[in-house]
């Protein structure tokens, strides 16, 4: 198939990395196929320096959507954590290809897991969801704000007197691989992000000639589980200025999810588990919203961050 069409993408190295993963797996797909890059610089990119807590998913996004929908690109490629749930009218998610570890990963300079750090160790995170969970493993530790991309924060663990930073496995792997990870959290020790991992190939919903290329890339066990993790963080009304976590793992058509709301000091924490072998991946997201509701996680979003459920 002959044919050129453009990715739109932020700069970043990871965004980088994972804008040419997707153009890989497209030109393995059609050989005859044509891709160029638009490097676009999004609103939440010029915003490093602000606390986490203020910077809304829709800011690293927002530049990019604007050029998709002004058609000056083909499709944007996003890490879905940072997709807000809601996308502006006429654009879509077409296609998730298959999906990095979804976990939490430790780096830390001694080479020491979280449990054997010394008292009072300074950890790094950009995360108020990693935040809250790190305090309620170890009530002890000092979780300080960590900005910039993930080299800057490896940058910075090596220059500062951080003792580790946390931070999403998927682009650790992705750009340095797994050997420099000191631990691995499991998904019900630190519950990672909604779409940890995964990569959302975003278009414009008319547009049926780039749809029919992506779904060639696409990967259904990927999709399911993303899907059902962004429905209970739409249900649960969440973002980044929320501690909520929510990973779905589909294994042998069994739909295991863990979902979790907590207090940024972690005194406050709900964690809910539900698996099933139902085909219905909404009714297993809905599910697990209610139980995390039922048990008071309404009343910590609303009293934490006067959010309306």
């Amino acid at each position: 198939m002959g044919h050129r069409i453009t990715i739109g993408t932020r700069g970043s190295k990871l965004a980088l990395w994972q804008a040419e993963h997707v153009r890989g797996l497209l030109v393995s797909a059609f050989t005859n196929l044509c891709i160029d890059f638009s490097i676009i610089k999004t609103t939440g990119d010029q915003l490093q320096s602000n606390p986490p807590s203020n910077i809304s998913k829709g800011l690293f996004t927002k530049e990019i959507e604007i050029a998709l929908l002004d058609q000056k690109i083909d499709l944007a490629v996003h890490s879905v954590k940072d997709l807000p749930t809601d996308l502006p009218k006429g654009l879509k998610i077409c296609c998730i290809p298959a999906r990095e570890d979804p976990r939490d990963a430790l780096i830390s300079k001694s080479g020491l897991g979280l449990n054997n750090l010394p008292t009072g160790a300074k950890i790094g995170t950009s995360s108020l969801r990693r935040k809250s969970q790190l305090f309620y493993l170890r009530s002890d530790l000092e979780v300080v704000a960590l900005r910039g991309n993930i080299d800057t924060r490896m940058r910075k663990l090596k220059e500062t007197n951080l003792d580790a930073i946390v931070l999403a496995a998927a682009g650790v792997k992705r750009l340095f691989g797994a050997d420099l990870v000191t631990q691995f959290f499991e998904v019900d020790k630190i519950v990672p992000a909604a779409g940890q991992g995964a990569l959302g190939i975003e278009i414009r919903e008319n547009d049926d000639q780039i749809n029919t290329l992506l779904k060639e890339i696409c990967c259904q066990r990927s999709e399911v589980e993303v899907g059902v993790e962004r429905l209970v963080l739409r249900e649960l009304g969440g973002g980044c200025q929320v501690p909520i976590g929510v990973n779905a793992q589909l294994e042998s058509n069994k739909l295991s999810v863990v979902g979790l709301v907590s207090s940024p000091d972690g005194r406050k924490r709900i964690l809910k588990k539900t698996v099933s072998d139902s085909a219905d991946s909404t009714e297993i997201g809905l599910l697990l919203a209610e139980k995390l509701i039922q048990d008071g996680a309404n009343e910590i979003l609303q009293v934490q961050f006067g959010t309306q459920q």
